[in-house]
């Protein structure tokens, strides 16, 4: 089948770089796209030419509406689009829109990354469990600057364990804030990537936004709040327990960890592992897992955790060989079929 569709005045830039954007259409719904002097040439599965006719209008649509996609983020909503063909993209776009902080519009760039951000939507518990550099914790606390600001929630409270200094706060300098804020200063790099710095230290002077160890939050309810466990994978079971019972009414948590990065003590068994057993079949909380096709990190990132993967589902390196220690006059073990030496 091949079909024409008509060149509106900008559509090219949904190219991408050196039509990368064409390509992925291309390989993903096995047609062929060519550039015509009537417009622009499809060939290929009827399917494939209706979903991409459908991907351009939508484009076009959304080019008219104003948006601009910077930085890849068209190639990363495309491989969404992609993935699900239940998904339009003049929809994700728009969705993402309303994550809008002035400072950025926050778009999944993965299949993982969208469903976590639905099920932060749905549910009132959510764990996002991979490893580092999917965008859990960026997401949460976006999403948490979303509810605060259209007035979904009064607060935002991130916590994480210290457990870098094993909970011995007491032998860094400063005051206990100074001594905590090196531990908690991923929380605070996402929000000033998000907001206008001026802003983060009005909401931050007002508690509005509270960034605290986990041990601070013994005995309070959390109420009409939105809170996010960082590092989750570091808390005990006491302290996990603890954390998931503070939950007050009209209030969301967000807990996120890598389980294959565990800096517990030896003995102390990790309360995330423990949590994720416990409340599997609870309703209301969802689980959303991420691996190493999620990264967003630099691209060596990916090829580091699958190699990482990779060495533990083999076993490790073989054990090292031991070479016995011989005196100065033991002579050398020879195989049982070495000729002896000769002396003369």
């Amino acid at each position: 089948m091949k079909k024409i569709i008509e060149f509106s005045p900008g559509i090219e830039s949904i190219f991408g770089v050196l039509d990368e954007n064409l390509r992925l259409l291309e390989s993903r719904l096995r047609i062929q796209i060519t550039l015509q002097s009537e417009g622009i040439g499809l060939a290929g599965d009827a399917g494939g030419i209706a979903r991409a006719e459908e991907i351009f209008s939508d484009y076009d649509r959304l080019r008219r509406e104003g948006f601009s996609f910077p930085n890849g983020d068209l190639h990363s909503l495309l491989q969404l689009v992609l993935d699900d063909p239940q998904v339009r993209l003049h929809a994700l776009a728009v969705s993402g829109r309303q994550r809008s902080f002035g400072k950025k519009i926050v778009q999944p760039k993965s299949l993982n990354q969208r469903r976590y951000l639905e099920a932060i939507a749905r549910n009132d518990m959510v764990f996002g469990i991979g490893p580092a550099g999917t965008g859990k914790t960026y997401l949460a606390v976006a999403m948490g600057l979303s509810a605060l600001l259209n007035k979904e929630v009064s607060r935002i409270i991130l916590a994480r364990p210290a457990v870098e200094a094993g909970e011995r706060l007491g032998f860094l300098p400063g005051t206990l804030q100074e001594k905590v804020d090196p531990y908690l200063r991923p929380l605070y790099d996402a929000l000033y990537d998000l907001l206008e710095a001026e802003k983060v230290d009005r909401l931050l002077e007002r508690n509005t936004i509270e960034i605290a160890p986990i041990a601070f939050m013994r005995g309070r309810t959390l109420s009409e709040a939105f809170v996010i466990l960082d590092e989750a994978q570091n808390t005990t079971q006491e302290q996990m327990k603890m954390f998931l019972t503070r939950l007050g009414f009209g209030s969301k948590a967000v807990i996120t960890g890598d389980i294959t990065q565990i800096d517990l003590p030896s003995g102390r068994a990790s309360g995330l592992l423990q949590a994720m057993d416990v409340l599997a079949h609870v309703e209301g909380i969802s689980t959303v897992f991420f691996d190493e096709r999620d990264v967003i990190r630099h691209h060596l990132v990916q090829q580091i955790i699958r190699a990482y993967e990779d060495y533990s589902e083999h076993g490790g390196p073989a054990a090292p060989r031991q070479l016995p220690l011989l005196g100065p006059d033991a002579p050398p073990d020879l195989p049982d079929d070495a000729a002896a030496p000769t002396v003369s």
